[in-house]
């Protein structure tokens, strides 16, 4: 089948398959009107989504290692661009990214501005290019063009462990976004819906590989497409009478400015700030006081929970003081990192609400422009980050030539934009409802939704709102709202028919898996690519490399669930460090493999090692959960944008290695012409 005739009959199976999911649609929605459950709703949403993956997954098995690395070389631009649009929109972006712009206001726009940027870089710098090279793997490019004069081994190696680095922690976010949605809508307990997810995510790429992931990509940005326009759709068409929320949004974010200007000067409000404050200042005495009041501390909440047992407490009082006791830091040391987190929340929530409109809004000058400079590390990280990230590359070697490579960099960006577009209409429109409908209701009457998603992580609850002046009405600084929900929650927010709930977390399940399958399936072959064929087995049949590949994928992705079921962080800061440490490792050595012929083995060694650890260390010296101290931060820079240090490390590296060492071995060197050439 040539080319035009294999185009055309995706463009008919995917049509059909879209019109089959609007007729679903349509049928639930008359379901919902007839009385059908809503948990019955939900199940169907996640059941009949989850076996159309499974089934194109059984449907694209394969143990060809053509098709099973790089989907057989034949995807055309066009799909290639929807299967990548699908793979980017990962978790971050379609749960955690509207969340992100709710909290943050308009710094949250780093995200966009960093990513969209970073598909111009690859489209320029990396994507043409690694068609041409058309191997299986960026570890492999890397081996090929560093080669020294014995081989390209040891760059391959380090490429590796960066690849699996990344990627591991990557799709560790991922897969914390599939156990979210999975126990919100499933009911099920949040572990056991992460491994839930994770059958979901092996049914398709256990058996095909690339081939059978690129073919479930382009589906499930179908479903992604529709689950994210068209609750904004309904919303804007609501408030601003469009539908086109992207152009109609700003009377709404007018309205909010307006109201915050209210909250600003509302007395309840600057009550409930100032206990907040109190509550800091309570905890900087403690700090002060160490270790005596680590260890005074400790005897108090002994000595509370014996009083309860003693006069009969309520067991929820009991169970309550019991759990401070086993919480409490077990040494000083632990006190003042626990201490100093808290201490910060308290300082967070006795601020005024962050202005939705105002650039880098803070109390002076000086804590403005670290903001500012914040908000440019992020995008610089970002930017790169997408540039060196292995598992979106690794989908441009699966177009059948350089010049449909570049096609599906265009419509990636264009499939994108469609969702970014629409993301900030939906954080302001959601901030919209919160305002005039939360705030100021009856504390004693809150909805549904807040108890739903409470109790979904009892521990760490992903929505919070405590009465803590007791008058009974709710204010805003009393809300405490997780961004990783607020997508997922905009249907329940504003009380939008439950069909539409069902499909946003299908949409939001259809990006976690699109993007867990890719990266999954990036670890897999590094390792059974890179490390078992080149380098352990070069004599193994193609049979037994997709085998091994398999396995490693199987291990691997058990091992990210169980990551993921211990909940290392938010989703965003998971992938903000994943992006960081893309940019820093990888990006000198690609960017400048292609465009600086000096550049060598020793110089690419170099640049990995020196670009990943100061990245590394920037992480763990300034991060608290990770054991480091905001006091150590260079130039206040937040340790998400830690990038911004390990790139200029690593490029400095390379180029200062290379020169001082022999030139690059001549195959590297004819390698690096072919594919520079038109």
């Amino acid at each position: 089948m040539n080319d035009k005739s294999f185009f055309w009959r995706l463009v008919r199976y995917y049509g059909w398959y879209t019109v089959g999911f609007i007729a679903l649609l349509v049928v639930l929605a008359i379901l919902e009107q007839e009385g059908l459950p809503r948990t019955w709703i939900g199940y169907l949403f996640m059941f009949a989504t989850v076996v159309l993956y499974a089934g194109i997954g059984i449907m694209s098995r394969t143990s060809d290692v053509s098709e099973y690395y790089v989907a057989g070389r034949r995807v055309p631009g066009l799909f290639n661009g929807m299967a990548t649009a699908a793979d980017w929109i990962s978790a971050a972006t379609f749960i955690s990214l509207a969340g992100g712009l709710y909290l943050q206001g308009f710094d949250g726009l780093a995200y966009i501005i960093g990513w969209t940027g970073g598909y111009c870089l690859v489209a320029l710098l990396i994507a043409p290019y690694l068609r041409k090279f058309g191997q299986y793997t960026i570890p492999d490019f890397l081996a090929a063009r560093y080669r020294g004069h014995s081989s390209g081994n040891p760059v391959r190696v380090l490429a590796v462990i960066a690849t699996v680095l990344i990627s591991f922690i990557y799709v560790v976010a991922q897969i914390y976004g599939v156990g979210l949605i999975t126990s919100r809508f499933t009911g099920v307990d949040f572990s056991v819906g992460i491994f839930l997810g994770l059958a979901s995510i092996l049914v398709c790429s256990f058996l095909g590989g690339m081939r059978a992931i690129t073919w479930t990509q382009v589906a499930q940005y179908i479903i992604i497409l529709f689950a994210y326009l068209i609750p904004v759709v309904l919303l804007s068409t609501q408030h601003t009478h469009s539908p086109l929320a992207q152009v109609s949004y700003g009377t709404v974010l007018t309205q909010i400015t307006d109201i915050e200007k209210k909250f600003d000067a509302d007395p309840k409000e600057i009550q409930v700030r100032a206990m907040f404050k109190a509550k800091a200042d309570a905890y900087d005495v403690r700090l002060r006081n160490l270790p005596t009041s680590w260890d005074q501390g400790r005897i108090e909440t002994q000595q509370y929970l014996e009083k309860l047992k003693r006069n009969n407490g309520s067991l929820i009082e009991i169970r309550a003081a019991s759990r401070a006791l086993s919480n409490y830091p077990k040494t000083p040391e632990e006190a003042e990192r626990t201490w100093q987190q808290e201490k910060a929340g308290y300082l967070a929530r006795a601020e005024p609400p962050i202005p939705q409109a105002t650039p880098f809004a803070a109390a002076s000058p000086e804590a403005s422009d670290i903001k500012r400079n914040n908000f440019l590390a992020l995008v610089f990280c970002l930017m790169l980050g997408t540039a060196a990230l292995p598992h979106i590359l690794m989908r441009y070697y699966t177009t059948p030539s350089v010049q449909e490579t570049r096609k599906s960099v265009f419509w990636t960006l264009f499939f994108i934009l469609l969702i970014y577009l629409t993301v900030p209409a939906l954080a302001v429109l959601v901030k919209y409802y919160i305002y005039t409908s939360l705030v100021g209701s009856d504390y004693a009457h809150l909805p549904e939704w807040v108890s739903y998603w409470a109790n979904i992580d009892k521990a760490h609850p992903l929505v919070s709102i405590t009465d803590i002046n007791h008058d009974g009405i709710v204010q805003l600084s009393e809300i405490v709202l997780d961004g990783d929900i607020i997508v997922l929650a905009t249907p329940e927010i504003a009380k939008l028919p439950y069909y539409i709930s069902g499909l946003v977390a299908a949409g939001g399940l259809a990006a976690a898996l699109s993007t867990a399958d890719g990266l999954l399936l990036t670890i897999s072959n590094a390792l059974s690519h890179d490390v078992y064929y080149k380098m352990i087995d070069p004599q193994a049949s193609t049979a037994k490399r997709v085998t091994v590949s398999k396995l490693l994928l199987l291990v691997v992705a058990l091992l990210a669930a169980y990551t993921a079921s211990l909940k290392p962080g938010d989703i965003l800061s998971m992938v903000g460090a994943a992006f960081s440490l893309a940019a820093s490792a990888l990006f000198p050595v690609l960017a400048l493999g292609v465009f600086w012929k000096r550049g060598n083995q020793e110089g690419a060694m170099a640049a990995i090692v020196v670009g990943f650890a100061t990245c590394v260390y920037y992480m763990l010296h300034t991060y608290p959960a990770l054991g480091g101290s905001a006091s150590g931060q260079w130039f206040h820079i937040a340790p998400m944008a830690a990038g911004v240090f390990g790139v200029p490390a690593g490029l400095l590296a390379l180029i200062v290695v290379s020169l001082l060492t022999p030139p690059p071995d001549p195959r590297a060197l004819k390698l690096l012409d072919q594919i520079r050439a038109p």
